[in-house]
């Protein structure tokens, strides 16, 4: 046994930032959230011309964490502290906003240079109450820090929590797993869910990419199948928070009027803004 799938459905095709395609798992009509997870959007593939700089402009966040991870091509990022850097292929980046940030993702200046290609997942992960108001901070993952453990008919890159005798380097404030699943066709993988945690899986390729399934709380793992034409999955499982959300925009509190609080923060400037 293992827990079912208590919904499937697409993703919904959007536009962001400045004008960049991504395929919107959730929030949408009908799933708000998958708590802790407010987001998950599957950015590209996109093709960057010499000189295009479509990416995520200037903008801020408070209350919760965003995770990028890079499946082709490089980001850079800058914040108003002063934080700059870059995700490259096959790393990730685990920001925690918390007290409030303001900052900017782009292609990186060789994509600029040269142009290529973009393709990456964004995750919106909600924060506890207790720890909403902390101080920013950066994780910045290099690629050769995240495990890779062979599976039969497959791997497994470990980015957070512990799993197939690896940990990920990510650091999180309540229990996350987060794996990106490859498996060739008619395989299969299970992986260890414990049922009060919510999982959910997300179908990056294939016949039915751009597919989000949520599993159901009825057993203790999850299955993965690589079906006819494999499987490049990513994998969330966690810990949920079950506290009020009150949400707008780049903002994620408890409170309607800790959402006000954010937006004079932010028109005021106490937000900050990213340096020149």
């Amino acid at each position: 046994m293992s827990r079912s799938i208590a919904s499937k459905s697409p993703a919904q095709a959007v536009l962001e930032g400045g004008g960049v395609l991504v395929h919107r798992a959730f929030p949408r009509p009908g799933l708000e959230q998958v708590d802790p997870f407010l987001l998950f959007d599957h950015m590209g593939p996109f093709t960057v011309g010499r000189g295009n700089a479509t990416g995520f402009p200037d903008h801020p966040h408070r209350g919760f964490e965003t995770v990028t991870y890079m499946l082709q091509g490089e980001f850079e990022h800058a914040d108003s502290a002063g934080n700059r850097g870059r995700i490259e292929t096959g790393g990730a980046q685990w920001m925690t906003a918390g007290d409030g940030i303001v900052h900017s993702e782009m292609p990186a200046r060789r994509l600029l240079e040269e142009g290529g290609t973009l393709e990456g997942v964004q995750i919106w992960v909600n924060l506890p109450r207790s720890q909403k108001r902390i101080a920013p901070r950066y994780q910045d993952v290099a690629p050769g820090d995240i495990p890779t453990i062979e599976v039969p008919g497959g791997s497994v890159r470990v980015v957070s929590g512990s799993a197939f005798g690896a940990s990920g380097p990510a650091s999180t404030h309540s229990p996350i797993l987060m794996l990106h699943v490859r498996l060739d066709p008619h395989s299969s993988l299970t992986i260890p869910a414990p049922r009060e945690h919510s999982a959910l899986a997300v179908r990056l390729r294939g016949s039915d990419a751009n597919t989000l399934e949520v599993f159901a709380s009825d057993d203790d793992e999850i299955e993965i199948d690589g079906r006819d034409d494999g499987a490049d999955v990513l994998v969330l499982v966690a810990e949920p928070l079950r506290e009020p959300v009150a949400r707008a925009g780049p903002f994620v509190m408890n409170t309607r009027d800790e959402l006000l609080e954010a937006f004079d923060d932010y028109e005021a400037g106490r937000l900050g803004r990213i340096s020149a």
